[in-house]
């Protein structure tokens, strides 16, 4: 398959829907019936998420995922063509179901997922990745290591070599490890990034460091070319291999509704500066705004519309 046009960004990994309840209190199970202000369906995944918020921001996007034929999958495939996101990569399985993430966020933002495990973001392999695909453009994005648990590391191997082979700048963010993965296992894949997106808590996990330096240092010593380390209300981290160093300071002030996708908003935002040739500290600032938009709104898509924002 080839894509349809010459991306700017092709972005790989989970795809699915969100059902984001607010707001929600811990009491939720000392109630028999409990209202909320919103329930929505919303797009959700790391990969369609960059892709969507990449494309509002001008830049030509595809996707590479795999999802179930049914109804959950036309609905995802209905908001790809709404944004322009190309889906020839796109793999769409009989007997499948597409993933649904309930996500039960608090008043102040803060979130936990209820997942199915039997749903597409598990179920997601190599080789529903058609490697073919990856050619003809700038960066490819994979959403986020550990989200789709059956793309292991030599999976993660695979799609980042062709990437490379293809002249292709390679971006990566991660979520928890699912199974206490730690650096070591992931070393390998991570020596052909580029740019790596953790945020603190996960990056400590990872590294078995506590210290925001070393956990830095620990992260380099794989061959990375630049880890962003989001530090919350600090903002971002940035380290180079060349020895660059900065913290980018995030807005303040600023009411948080839902923190759902803040990190996919934040790398989509990093990753349109790299394709507009931002420096890196502009890159970082863009990063910032683009995530502090998105956590005014309910739902990891719905606050960043255009870049007029």
């Amino acid at each position: 398959m080839r894509l349809k046009k010459q991306m700017d960004v092709l972005c790989i990994g989970a795809t699915l829907v969100d059902i984001p309840l607010y707001p929600v209190s811990r009491e939720l199970f000392d109630n028999e019936s409990y209202p909320l202000d919103q329930i929505a369906m919303t797009i959700g995944g790391d990969a369609v998420n960059e892709a969507t918020i990449i494309s509002r921001l001008g830049k030509k996007t595809a996707l590479v995922s795999m999802i179930g034929k049914d109804a959950v999958g036309d609905f995802i495939l209905h908001h790809c063509r709404e944004n322009g996101i190309d889906t020839t990569g796109v793999k769409q399985k009989d007997g499948v179901d597409t993933s649904i993430n309930i996500g039960m966020v608090t008043a102040d933002g803060e979130r936990t997922f209820i997942t199915n495990r039997n749903g597409s973001l598990w179920k997601m392999t190599l080789e529903d990745v058609d490697l073919s695909v990856i050619k003809g453009a700038k960066i490819l994005s994979f959403g986020s290591i550990f989200n789709n648990a059956s793309l292991d590391a030599v999976a993660l191997k695979a799609i980042f070599q062709k990437g490379k082979e293809e002249g292709m700048i390679i971006c990566t963010d991660m979520i928890k490890p699912r199974f206490g993965e730690k650096l070591a296992d992931i070393a390998e894949a991570l020596s052909y990034v580029d740019y790596f997106f953790p945020n603190f808590d996960e990056a400590c996990l990872i590294t078995d460091e506590t210290d925001l330096y070393k956990v830095a240092d620990r992260i380099m010593e794989t061959g990375v070319g630049h880890v962003i380390i989001k530090i919350g209300t600090r903002g971002c981290y940035i380290r180079s291999q060349d020895g660059t160093e900065m913290i980018v300071p995030v807005l303040q002030g600023v009411k948080a509704v839902d923190t759902i996708g803040a990190g996919d908003n934040f790398a989509a935002g990093f990753i349109t500066g790299l394709v507009e040739g931002k420096s890196l500290r502009e890159c970082g600032e863009y990063a910032n705004v683009t995530a502090v938009i998105s956590i005014q709104s309910i739902g990891a898509t719905t606050g960043v519309q255009r870049i007029e924002q």
